[in-house]
Formats: C-alpha cells, sequence, structure tokens
C-alpha cells in the first residue's frame, strides 16, 4: 500500500510538472474536450490488453488509462471546480452505500439480491438528487452502440420486459428484416436507417440471451475479416497483381483461399 500511495504522488507530481507555466506546451494546452478522445483510447487499448491475455500489457494499460484520469481531475482541480481527492472520496462512499452488505448489516442470499438493492439504492440516489429514475439507468450515448444496445435490453429484463429464450427472438428479427426490405424499397434514406437501427438493436438483445456480449462478437469478426483481407493482399503481391485490378470472381477466389488458412 506505501508503494501505490508512493507511485500515485509521484505521478500527481508529474502532472503538476507537465503543466506548470513552464512545463510542457501540449500538455498547458489540453482542456477536458481535447483529451475525452485520448480517455476513450486508453480504455479500449486496456479492453485490447485483458483480451490478450498479456498481464504486463495490462498493466501498462491500466497506468495509461490511470494517468488521464489524473490528468482530467488535475484540469478541473487547476480551474477550482474540485480537487483529486473529492473524485476518490465520492468514489469510496458511493461503493460503501452501494455494499450494505458488506459495510452495514443487511444480508443477501445471491448476486441476485446484491444487483436488486444495488439498482434500489441508485433510484434512492436520483430522487435525492431530483432526478427522474430510470430502470434503464443513464447508460451513456458515447458508448458503442451495439454494448448500449446490449445494456439496455439487460436492464429491461430486470423488470420482466424480455424474451424468454433467444429462439423467440426470431420471430421479431424476422419481423425488421422485413420492414427494412420494405424501407429499401422505397429509397427513403430515414426510413432505411430506422429499419437498420431496429434490426441491430434485435439482434444485440438475441446475442444477450445466448449470453454473448455482441460488442465483443462483432470485435472478434472484424478482425478476423482483417487477417483474411491481409492473406488475400499477400496472394495479389504474391501475384504481382494488384486487388483494386481484380474482377469479382477472382477476389471471391481469393478470399475463399484465405478462409482456408488457419
Amino acid at each position: 500500500m506505501q508503494k501505490a500511495l508512493q507511485e500515485f504522488v509521484r505521478l500527481i507530481e508529474i502532472i503538476e510538472r507537465l503543466t506548470a507555466p513552464d512545463g510542457c506546451p501540449w500538455d498547458r494546452e489540453q482542456t477536458p474536450e481535447t483529451v475525452k478522445k485520448y480517455i476513450l483510447e486508453e480504455a479500449y487499448e486496456l479492453v485490447e490488453a485483458i483480451d490478450s491475455g498479456e498481464s504486463e500489457e495490462v498493466c501498462e494499460e491500466i497506468g495509461d488509462l490511470f494517468f488521464m484520469l489524473l490528468f482530467l481531475a488535475h484540469m478541473y482541480q487547476r480551474e477550482g471546480q474540485f480537487e483529486i481527492h473529492q473524485c476518490l472520496g465520492k468514489s469510496a462512499q458511493k461503493m460503501i452505500r452501494r455494499h450494505p452488505h458488506i459495510f452495514g448489516e443487511t444480508t443477501v442470499s445471491g448476486t441476485d439480491e446484491v444487483v436488486a438493492n444495488w439498482q434500489a439504492i441508485k433510484a434512492e440516489e436520483s430522487k435525492k438528487k431530483g432526478r427522474k429514475h430510470s430502470a434503464l439507468g443513464n447508460l451513456p450515448k458515447a458508448m458503442p452502440a451495439l454494448q448500449r444496445a446490449f445494456r439496455l435490453g439487460e436492464r429491461a429484463s430486470r423488470v420482466g420486459f424480455d424474451w424468454l429464450r433467444a429462439e423467440d427472438v426470431w420471430e421479431k428479427f424476422d419481423e425488421e428484416q422485413q420492414e427494412l426490405k420494405k424501407a429499401m424499397q422505397s429509397s427513403d434514406k430515414d426510413a432505411i436507417k430506422e429499419e437498420m437501427g431496429d434490426l441491430l438493436f434485435t439482434l444485440a438483445n438475441m446475442a444477450r440471451l445466448l449470453d454473448i456480449n455482441p460488442e465483443e462478437a462483432l470485435q472478434h469478426s472484424s478482425s478476423k475479416f482483417v487477417k483474411r483481407f491481409h492473406n488475400m493482399e499477400e496472394q495479389a503481391s504474391s501475384a504481382k497483381v494488384d486487388l483494386a485490378d481484380l474482377d469479382q470472381d477472382s477476389l471471391e477466389d481469393l478470399w475463399n483461399k484465405a478462409k482456408e488458412k488457419k
């Protein structure tokens, strides 16, 4: 714990030095708005490191994300909005408040009761702040769309608004598919966009009922596509041709050969 505190203080001192009047010009120019993209980027890199199973990579990416969060907090502290210790204090208070079965007298029989208590406590917190509480919560719109759809379906299911089985979603999928085809025939861009969204939302919830995270599934398929496409490029390069110069049948042949490779 002592080492963790020492490194925490050291990181804050580095940030203070970087943002000092004679510090790094780039760091001094940053604002909360400009660093949002870097925070998201570091979060995605951390997720990728976790997927890789390389603990050293995970360790490094946690550090990078931690730095960006402290960097952001320092900006607000510099403007007199709040101090870093207040962020940590609010998080600690919230975790204690939402775990009464650990830090209080509440008893639970399992995970389901823990989740139910968590939701009830969040609802009470929203009420005290004068906010409208919803079982859907306040999932940020900046979340990846498939992940947000997955989480919305998950939360709606907590109050019983859900399909019973993944197989039951097929009927809804067929319905959305037909509506998309109809919209495509009309050439109405707005209608096509809406129906495409409905179809993707339905698929995200089918994945949830199959206990599959749709965001992870799509990432896996995208990575698989990248590998196969790179193999197509390698095949074309070996034959001294450009992919753009090949006809559809030749491209399909290269793709099938790439699929055969493991």
